[in-house]
């Protein structure tokens, strides 16, 4: 049987230590980022133009679509960092 000495014992990480404060901040972002995509297509006012047109299409139609892509990176990179 093995006796219990200081060199066979994990050593006890406090539950507010610094690599838990950071993984809580870092969640925080993440699903705080979840957030931008609503915020980019919900306020119409700030889209509703039709200059500057990209490639003929007006600037309406081509922020939305801008936005499907970033949507989906930010809800993978919220993904990855929560995973």
């Amino acid at each position: 049987m093995l006796k219990d000495s200081a060199a066979t014992r994990v050593p006890r990480v406090p539950a507010d230590s610094k690599d838990d404060k950071r993984r809580a901040l870092l969640r925080r972002v993440a699903y705080g980022s979840l957030a931008l995509p609503f915020i980019g297509t919900l306020w119409v006012p700030f889209y509703n133009s039709l200059e500057p047109a990209v490639g003929g299409v007006p600037f309406f139609y081509w922020y939305q679509f801008v936005w499907i892509f970033l949507g989906a990176a930010i809800n993978a990179g919220a993904y990855f960092a929560t995973r």
